[in-house]
């Protein structure tokens, strides 16, 4: 049976643009690269990459009503996503996120939530409804609703995942019920500890200095291309990276996490499921886009079959 999985988080429109280096102050800078309108969000990628690999998805997010919300409706339908828990509200657009992409594939992003900062807290306790494995959440939608859904999850003893991006410090941990993983990117990690993870040693003190900020069962922090670090409050190990030349590294964070929760619901093994999520990571940040760059079952064994990993 597959393994269900509800996402509480944003939905947005992503408008990507492929720059050769972003302008200087007062620069203007006529560009060769493309750009176009890319579904994404940190729960929206999440959630299409649950259902890609083989998962069962609840997306709980908000849409305008609009041409966009439209466009990414239609597009979690086609995907098979349970949509029962997706709502649209008249008093903002839905979110929209304006990506720059440079050549070597870094990228920065500017979010402009709209309809994401109307997600409530009783739409987050109503999708609970569905009785989900776990609880996946990023820190794209408003407080009172990551809380809400934390607490109902865990008095109904369902794990609860939280990739800890955007960087929120004011986000009020203390109010979180335990997790079962935290998740934090290397930049995120050293807004909330003030520690650079660029080595294994540092990343592991960060992973310690987490500790005291929020409880969870493991603390995985994610590298870029120096792999993964999993903690479990006493031991630490390091999941290998899979070299493969980066395009673009948008929606690798949050497919690496959705990836994570699902091989370890479906395993119960944090290494194997960290693993897993690199090799998503890996095939994400070589493709361009989005919702476009996410892989599927398929494509990730053939991956996993060509490089001869081993989970």
């Amino acid at each position: 049976m597959k393994k269900r999985i509800l996402v509480v988080s944003s939905a947005n429109m992503d408008f990507v643009m492929n720059v050769s280096r972003l302008p200087f102050p007062g620069e203007t800078v006529i560009e060769k690269g493309e750009y176009e309108l890319i579904p994404g969000g940190k729960g929206g990628n999440s959630a299409l990459a649950v259902e890609r690999l083989g998962g069962d998805c609840v997306f709980c997010a908000k849409l305008g009503r609009d041409a966009n919300g439209e466009a990414l409706r239609a597009l979690y339908a086609s995907e098979g996503i349970n949509l029962s828990a997706l709502r649209s509200t008249p008093d903002a657009p839905t979110g929209l996120a304006a990506i720059t992409v440079e050549n070597d594939g870094t990228n920065r992003i500017s979010i402009f939530p709209g309809a994401n900062a109307y997600l409530n807290s009783d739409d987050a306790e109503e999708a609970l409804l569905c009785y989900p494995d776990a609880l996946l959440m990023q820190f794209e939608i408003p407080d009172e609703a990551i809380l809400t859904a934390a607490h109902f999850a865990a008095k109904k003893n369902i794990p609860i995942v939280i990739d800890a991006g955007p960087a929120r410090p004011d986000f009020p941990f203390d109010r979180l019920p335990p997790l079962e993983i935290f998740s934090p990117n290397e930049v995120e990690t050293e807004i909330y500890t003030g520690i650079n993870p660029n080595s294994a040693d540092n990343a592991l003190r960060a992973a310690v200095a987490l500790q005291k900020i929020v409880k969870s069962h493991y603390y995985v922090i994610k590298l870029g291309n120096r792999g993964a670090l999993v903690y479990d409050g006493k031991y630490y190990n390091i999941a290998s990276p899979y070299e493969v030349k980066a395009v673009d590294t948008t929606a690798a964070g949050d497919s690496f996490t959705a990836a994570l929760t699902l091989e370890y619901l479906r395993s119960g093994n944090i290494m194997r499921a960290a693993r897993y999520a690199n090799a998503v990571g890996a095939m994400v940040v070589s493709r361009l886009g989005a919702s476009s760059s996410i892989p599927n079952e398929k494509q990730l064994s053939e991956f996993i079959a060509a490089r001869g990993i081993e989970l």
